[in-house]
C-alpha cells in the first residue's frame, strides 16, 4: 500500500486511477508519493520514506529541486496535461478576434439608453461586426500536427 499527499485538489477521476494500493489524499502521513499543482514546497521537510513528486502541470519552480536530488527523491511534471485546455483558449481567441465579439460587445453597451432610436443604430451600426472573408482567412498545421487538426491536406499544408 502506498501513501499520497495531495497539497492542491487534485481531481478524483485522476486519483482513482492509481488503483487500489494507493491511499490518497490531503492529509496522508508519512508519503511516499506527493501530488502538487501550485502549493510551494520550498519550507517543506521531506520524510525518509518520500520516493517522488508529481507537479500536475508544467514545470517544477515550486519544487525544491536541489533538495529534492540531495535526498533522492525523483521530481517530474506532467506538461501535457492541460493540452485541451490550451487549445480550447486558442481556438476561443481566435473566433473573438476574426468575429469581432468584444468589440460588439463595447459597442452595444453604448446603446443602452437610447430608448426609440435604438432599432435605427443597430441596423446603422452592425455592420461593422461582419466576421472576416473566409475564402482569405485559414488555420494551417504543419504536416507533423495535422492529422490531429482533421484538415484537408494540400499542398504539404492541412487547410481548415
Amino acid at each position: 500500500m502506498y501513501n499520497v499527499l495531495t497539497l492542491n485538489k487534485i481531481a478524483a477521476v485522476g486519483t482513482k486511477r492509481l488503483g487500489d494500493n494507493y491511499t490518497c489524499g490531503d492529509s496522508v502521513a508519512d508519503p511516499d508519493a506527493i501530488l502538487v499543482r501550485s502549493a510551494s514546497m520550498h519550507e517543506m521537510a521531506f520524510g525518509d520514506n518520500l520516493l517522488a513528486i508529481a507537479r500536475a502541470g508544467a514545470g517544477t519552480n515550486n519544487i525544491p529541486k536541489d533538495v529534492c536530488a540531495e535526498q533522492g527523491i525523483c521530481v517530474f511534471n506532467t506538461p501535457g496535461a492541460n493540452a485541451n485546455a490550451v487549445k480550447e483558449l486558442v481556438l476561443t481567441g481566435l473566433l473573438l478576434a476574426s468575429r469581432k465579439v468584444v468589440e460588439g460587445i463595447e459597442w452595444a453597451k453604448t446603446l443602452k439608453g437610447t430608448g426609440d432610436e435604438m432599432g435605427k443604430k443597430v441596423e446603422k451600426g452592425k455592420s461593422q461586426f461582419v466576421r472576416q472573408d473566409p475564402r482569405r482567412r485559414r488555420l494551417g498545421c504543419d504536416r507533423h500536427s495535422g492529422r490531429q487538426c482533421g484538415g484537408r491536406r494540400r499542398h504539404g499544408r492541412y487547410r481548415l
